[in-house]
């Protein structure tokens, strides 16, 4: 009898745990379909998707990245003062969860970060203001742009300090066994911040500052090689004023990365854990790849844990060239003046190793846990095949508590394009034309016709998000 009511009550268990660990996983359903959405430039139906996700995907520790998907979209929706609303609440809870998390950090270091509140990558606290700039811009507000490119060299000063001092909280844990430390920031000057500044510098007539400016962005390209690893934009006529009204174009193409998780293995010897991967060999049979051996003092021999890992994945892009044309001829082809998403890939270094110490200390304490836990089960349960399904009943409860945070936002753009033209003061026609990489035409914005002076701030944005 107590066998027949064993079988339901372990299966009750499971399905417990599959069900409770929801709080674990990082959802990514509401995105279903979007990316149609965003190709055929249908913005308004992508922000419907988005608002009907709020409270059952984007749940409150998912705030932060409602405020930032939202925010994006309305911004290509070119509701910009919509944009400007989510995106600023965006940053209020980003730095209000830094805060909190700072002061939690040592309690927090077993918890998964799924069940933390998403407080934003670094990548998009620092472009989320690039586009609250932009739409200042298209708001006329100058002044309010200029506050919020001040703020993105004032977000990379601080970046590497943001995370020593969550590693500093993290050594503080009663949990630790090995030092945490930060990865080194090597981004410190954004080109695009730098272009956006210059342009304000440009149309307020201080040439010095956009001087200076120009000199930033050449900068960036010697000194951060590792960035800024494509020709430089030609900047040499942008500080040259001659009798023709200078128009100025920027592009957004693609998206920023996306998250996948990593599966790792843990197996231990006596102090030391080997971390490794499986790897299938010629016969079909899975072997343990090592990936790195890490001391720890007291774990003994003979355990075997699994656990995942968040990475950054690539999201490759079909455009190959943009290039504009006024009054039907072909006027320039727009530069790459920053690679979004080879930023997404740097900022994210800064912190991966706190993510890595992090849920290795997380995976041993818990499967050390869960391992004697088990040895208790099976000296009081006699049964052979009911000890082994409450062990497995106890494998996966913690295999289920085990999911890397795959929470991303889904709508920054993956590079950004510029370029320069000078025209005849009057009214002109203005197309952005997107190619694929074989020269196929992919998309063609039509800006209509437009009034070019030498008065006006001539300055058009253009996104192709394929």
């Amino acid at each position: 009898m107590k066998k027949l009511l064993i079988f339901p009550i372990i299966l009750f268990l499971l399905l417990s745990i599959f069900f409770g660990c929801s709080s674990m996983k990082s959802h990514k359903t509401q995105f279903a379909g979007i990316d149609e959405k965003l190709v055929s430039r249908d913005y308004s139906g992508a922000i419907a998707q988005i608002e009907s996700a709020k409270g059952k995907y984007y749940k409150k520790k998912e705030q932060a990245l409602y405020y930032l998907d939202i925010g994006m979209l309305y911004h290509y929706n070119k509701q910009y003062q919509k944009s400007n609303e989510f995106l600023t609440k965006a940053e209020n809870a980003i730095d209000e969860l830094y805060t909190k998390s700072i002061s939690r950090a040592a309690a927090s270091l077993l918890i998964n970060d799924n069940v933390m509140e998403y407080s934003g990558e670094d990548y998009e606290d620092i472009y989320l203001n690039v586009f609250k700039a932009l739409n200042y811009l298209e708001l006329d507000q100058f002044d309010d742009a200029f506050v919020e490119i001040r703020r993105i060299n004032d977000k990379l000063s601080l970046l590497e300090q943001k995370h020593t001092k969550m590693a500093d909280q993290f050594n503080v844990s009663k949990d630790k066994e090995k030092e945490f430390k930060a990865g080194k920031n090597k981004f410190h000057n954004s080109a695009l911040g730098r272009y956006l500044s210059l342009l304000l510098y440009r149309a307020e007539d201080k040439m010095d500052d956009a001087r200076i400016d120009r000199d930033e962005i050449q900068k960036a390209w010697k000194l951060q090689s590792q960035i800024y690893n494509f020709k430089i934009p030609d900047l040499n006529n942008y500080l040259k004023l001659s009798d023709k009204a200078k128009v100025n174009f920027i592009s957004f193409i693609g998206r920023g990365p996306d998250k996948k998780a990593n599966t790792l293995y843990i197996h231990t010897e006596k102090n030391l854990i080997v971390i490794g991967t499986t790897k299938e060999n010629p016969r079909g049979k899975q072997n343990l790849e090592t990936l790195d051996l890490i001391n720890w003092k007291g774990v003994q021999k003979g355990y075997h844990f699994k656990f995942q890992l968040p990475f950054m994945k690539e999201r490759k892009s079909n455009i190959g060239s943009v290039k504009i044309k006024v009054d039907g001829k072909t006027a320039a082809k727009l530069e790459v003046i920053e690679d979004i998403e080879t930023v997404a890939f740097e900022t994210y270094k800064i912190k991966e190793p706190l993510i890595y110490l992090k849920t290795i200390t997380r995976t041993i304490v818990k499967g050390l846990f869960a391992a004697k836990g088990k040895q208790e089960m099976e000296k009081k349960i006699a049964d052979p095949l009911l000890g082994f399904a409450a062990r497995i009943a106890a494998d996966v409860a913690v295999d289920a508590t085990e999911n890397a945070d795959l929470r991303i936002s889904r709508f920054f753009p993956g590079k950004a394009l510029i370029g320069e033209i000078e025209l005849t003061p009057g009214v002109h026609n203005i197309k952005i034309e997107y190619y694929s990489k074989n020269g196929t035409i992919l998309f063609i914005d039509d800006l209509g016709d437009e009034e070019i002076t030498k008065k006006k701030f001539n300055f058009f944005e253009s996104y192709y998000l394929n």
